[in-house]
């Protein structure tokens, strides 16, 4: 049995969102109770992370290695078409995940107990994502 929904998600500049709850429940509702889910964001300025979820500076400590990691508008970048955070929201993503694929077990995602899965946005302004997961397994 295979399934397929979109997540559609608005952000608001750079932040993580966390998708658990939204993918667990598709999970849920597919009626998978053993196989795997795949979690793909279909642009090239955001990324999927598995990331702690109980304590938000994980989550702020990332994004500020990732900011020293990766200036915007740094002069040696020639590929900044829609402002100086374009070519930085591009290796970002690279350097990161376009897509995560969980193991689904009694139909959930197997995460463990401090995991979470969120969209790391990389644009520095609001962005309309689209995530398309893909639940395949039996019932």
């Amino acid at each position: 049995m295979v399934i397929q929904e979109t997540i559609e998600v608005i952000t608001s500049g750079r932040e993580t969102i966390n998708l658990t709850q939204q993918v667990q429940q598709i999970v849920a509702n597919s009626d998978v109770q053993i196989g795997t889910c795949n979690v793909f964001v279909a642009h090239t300025s955001a990324s999927l992370i598995l990331c702690e979820n109980a304590d938000p500076d994980v989550r702020y400590d990332l994004e500020t290695f990732m900011t020293d990691l990766v200036r915007d508008g740094d002069p040696k970048f020639r590929h900044h078409d829609e402002g100086p955070d374009d070519m930085s929201a591009h290796i970002r993503t690279v350097l990161t995940n376009p897509d995560v694929t969980m193991p689904v077990t009694q139909g959930r995602c197997a995460l463990g107990i401090w995991q979470g899965l969120y969209l790391w946005e990389h644009r520095t302004h609001r962005q309309h994502r689209k995530i398309i997961v893909t639940v395949s397994g039996d019932k």
